[in-house]
């Protein structure tokens, strides 16, 4: 009898500590939830910051960790042409993309040189290995369902982090998973051979990032709010094709002359920052912003600064 005890108080002891590692989890995970809640916010665009900030620390986690040693490898193994050719054949598909949001978007003159670039391309430029279609004129076109949505005037919804893909909005996250469904990548069997093309397109795209990603690492400010900012930037240029409407700061109204700067030179000194910073966090990711996004002064002006004093 004593036996069976003894046996029974040796195994509930050795189940302890079994329990109580799993009871931890969904402690943990309810601690940090209400300690997001309970943070405060100061930036309106973005309630979700904390966690949007742990998403964001998990993808650069898994980008250390995976991602990028595998684009560092690609690159030593693919030699230029090959890569050149690599990127130009997912553009061609990305462009099947482009032209439908074209056509959503009414820009019927985009819409016939995209789908130009589309013909061109993958007849004489071999299924889109070589862009034949820039080299005769047709000019490539950056268009997708976020953009579309926010073209016919819906609002993005909060600044959202997506685990894996990055800078995004509700709005646009919708509109990621619109261009995935409608993508041609998605239509190819079997899926191992879908998953490898996945996998190709992703280390090409992080592969050309590797360069441009040093904006991050000269910017003396807060990595997570960089990108978000320049993101927004970006995504907002991209929805009014590049001539956002003329922003008004605090700082102008303080402002004893008038600022006769153009809008379009405020996104020539931070859309290359804004679409730089973006890519590197979120390579695959093809979401955007609020159209009436407000800018950040600070990240923009540190920006204006770098490069004006590296001219």
């Amino acid at each position: 009898m004593r036996s069976r005890v003894s046996a029974y108080n040796h195994k509930k002891t050795n189940s302890m500590p079994m329990f109580m590692s799993v009871t931890r989890i969904p402690l943990l995970l309810a601690s940090l939830v209400l300690g997001g809640c309970a943070s405060t916010h100061h930036n309106p665009q973005d309630p979700f910051e904390p966690f949007n900030r742990g998403v964001y620390q998990f993808n650069e986690t898994v980008d250390k960790a995976i991602i990028k040693p595998a684009a560092k490898g690609y690159n030593a193994v693919m030699p230029v042409p090959g890569k050149m050719m690599v990127s130009n054949f997912f553009s061609n598909l990305n462009d099947v993309i482009v032209t439908i949001n074209d056509l959503l978007q009414l820009k019927i003159v985009n819409a016939v040189a995209d789908g130009g670039r589309i013909l061109v391309n993958s007849t004489i430029g071999i299924y889109g290995l070589v862009d034949v279609a820039s080299q005769v004129g047709l000019e490539k076109h950056n268009e997708d369902f976020g953009q579309t949505l926010g073209y016919w005037g819906i609002g993005s919804g909060p600044y959202l982090v997506i685990p894996f893909f990055g800078p995004s909005s509700i709005r646009d996250g919708l509109g990621l998973y619109a261009d995935i469904r409608t993508g041609v990548l998605r239509r190819v069997s079997p899926v191992d051979t879908r998953n490898q093309l996945y996998t190709t397109n992703l280390l090409s795209r992080r592969a050309d990032l590797l360069e441009k990603e040093k904006v991050l690492e000269e910017a003396m400010i807060d990595r997570y709010s960089f990108v978000r900012d320049g993101y927004l930037q970006r995504r907002r240029s991209l929805i009014y094709d590049g001539n956002p409407p003329r922003e008004k700061f605090e700082d102008d109204e303080n402002d004893s002359a008038p600022d006769k700067t153009s809008a379009n030179d405020h996104e020539e000194g931070m859309q290359p920052a804004a679409a730089e910073a973006a890519a590197v966090v979120a390579p695959d990711a093809a979401v955007s912003a609020e159209p009436s996004a407000p800018r950040q002064p600070g990240v923009y002006r540190l920006w204006v600064t770098e490069r004006e004093g590296r001219r």
